[in-house]
């Protein structure tokens, strides 16, 4: 599952890939929101992402797009 966090003040978003579903993620990300702390996700090598949640300003999941190269029709 593909995960771009947008982050208020960045001038990039977060992109993150993960093997959990998107069920689960909007689970962590309303949890986090509820709770005001902070929203964190792992991905697919084990590394952690940490967003304070007063400053994320979007989160989309989705599938990725695996292998595409050139032009899509």
């Amino acid at each position: 599952m593909e995960v771009k966090i947008g982050v208020q003040n960045a001038a990039r978003e977060l992109h993150i890939d993960t093997d959990e579903s998107a069920e689960t993620i909007e689970k962590q990300v309303a949890d986090a929101l509820a709770a005001g702390g902070v929203l964190t996700l792992s991905d697919t090598r084990g590394r952690k992402v940490v967003v304070p949640t007063e400053k994320l300003a979007y989160v989309e999941i989705g599938h990725g797009t695996i292998g595409q190269v050139g032009f899509r029709s």
